[in-house]
């Protein structure tokens, strides 16, 4: 087999490939050899009738797509083996020129990784924020922690207030019709909890255990349901119980009981700290996300469509997998938000082109700063991840398959170039 590699152009190379007629006979009969077993003609048991007699009746080309299928991706990777130089982002174009008594020609059009001219990387200037703990950030996790040790009590003697835990039952309708998961009974409500459509919650009030009433409400206009969305509906509940909440007061009992510290300041200290190494966290990332930002704006990069579109790809197949999780299918989600997956694929276009831009200059700066993950370092993660999994780093090792390995180096040296930029920048 011969091939010619052509000049790079537009951030792509042709590779031309030509197969004797000999190479292709064998290749030809190698795609017999794996179907024959599926024929079965008169006078011949299943999966002995030769060849000729099967292209005879069916066609001298039967075989001659089964084995470019099987040729063409072995023959390619041959060629990438001896063509280090050519380093493809996507899966190349195929396009078969010619089938002829002197064999096959066929062209793979290869998009390769582009060429990256890094700008500065070393002079940025990042500045950082002062942290600072607010009392009503303490007071918002003082109360999170107080709303966790609410108890509920029933109550008889008067109608149902904001802040009140109800049960209810309910019957939605629209346009007089009672339509599909609107109906429900014994349901826990907090009213002025925003659970329920807005209007709902509000017009329970003032209701007595027993009572029932009809609520006008309307469906929000970007509602999951299409066929509901932005149409007024009715339901009709009935107020089967009513219990009060009742909060304990924030004081050195308080801090007792939810915590290991003995009174309220003890514990109004940690939650301070706890914040502060929260904010300090976050602002690292953003220290690292401008100073990465700020160094890709100053790199030269044409970023391959097909780069992109595996972004993108990527993109969707997250959100298939975290709407999954919870129960839901991507398809649902893109009718709540009233879209389609080619228009939320446009409208994620330029954060995906910049994800790949990003991801290539880094790798630049790798390459540049000559960083590596070392075998030491390489233990040492395993180290992490064994002891994480409660087993033995030489346990791990020997279940670990090559993209498990690529996946640690990778993380390793990604945590190192960030922490090498931080370095060699003006970060005050």
């Amino acid at each position: 087999m011969k091939y010619t590699v052509g000049e790079k152009k537009d951030g792509k190379i042709v590779v031309t490939f030509n197969l004797t007629t000999e190479e292709w006979e064998t290749e030809v009969e190698k795609a017999y050899q794996k179907n024959k077993g599926k024929y079965k003609m008169q006078g011949f048991r299943q999966g002995k009738v030769p060849r000729k007699v099967l292209e005879q009746t069916y066609g001298e080309y039967m075989f001659y797509e089964d084995a470019f299928n099987d040729a063409c991706p072995r023959i390619y990777s041959e060629m990438l083996e001896k063509e280090p130089q050519i380093f493809p982002v996507s899966y190349p174009d195929i396009d078969i020129k010619e089938f002829t008594e002197k064999g096959v020609t066929f062209t793979a059009t290869v998009t390769v990784l582009p060429e990256v001219t890094l700008g500065d990387y070393k002079n940025i200037k990042v500045e950082k924020k002062a942290i600072k703990v607010t009392e009503a950030e303490i007071k918002r996790d003082l109360e999170a922690m107080q709303a966790k040790q609410a108890r509920y009590e029933e109550v008889t003697s008067r109608a149902a207030k904001l802040g009140d835990l109800v049960n209810l039952d309910y019957s939605g309708s629209v346009d007089g019709k009672v339509f599909a998961g609107g109906t429900a009974q014994n349901q826990e409500l907090e009213l002025g909890s925003h659970t329920f459509i807005d209007g709902f919650e509000d017009q329970m009030v003032g209701m007595k255990i027993g009572e029932e009433k009809d609520l006008n409400v309307k469906f929000p206009d970007a509602y999951h349901a299409q066929e509901l969305a932005g149409k007024p509906a009715v339901f009709h509940v009935k107020l089967l119980g009513i219990r009060e909440k009742h909060l304990p007061t924030i004081d050195d009992a308080f801090a007792s009981d939810v915590s290991e510290f003995n009174t309220l300041d003890e514990l109004k200290e940690d939650i301070k700290k706890n914040i502060k190494h929260s904010k300090e966290h976050e602002e690292e990332h953003r220290i690292e996300d401008e100073l990465v930002d700020k160094i890709v704006a100053n790199a030269t990069v044409d970023v391959p469509e097909a780069m992109v579109n595996t972004q993108l790809d990527a993109f969707v197949d997250d959100i298939r997998s975290r709407l999954a999780y919870q129960g839901l299918r991507f398809e649902d989600y893109l009718n709540y938000m009233q879209t389609t997956e080619e228009a939320y694929r446009k409208t994620r276009y330029e954060e995906a082109k910049n994800a790949v831009k990003t991801s290539l200059v880094l790798q630049e700066i790798v390459k540049a700063e000559k960083i590596v993950a070392t075998k030491e370092e390489i233990d040492e993660k395993i180290e992490q991840i064994a002891k994480h999994m409660g087993k033995k780093a030489s346990e791990i090792k020997k279940t670990m398959n090559a993209n498990q390995k690529a996946t640690i180096e990778n993380n390793i040296v990604s945590e190192k170039v960030i922490n090498r930029l931080k370095e060699i920048n003006n970060i005050k």
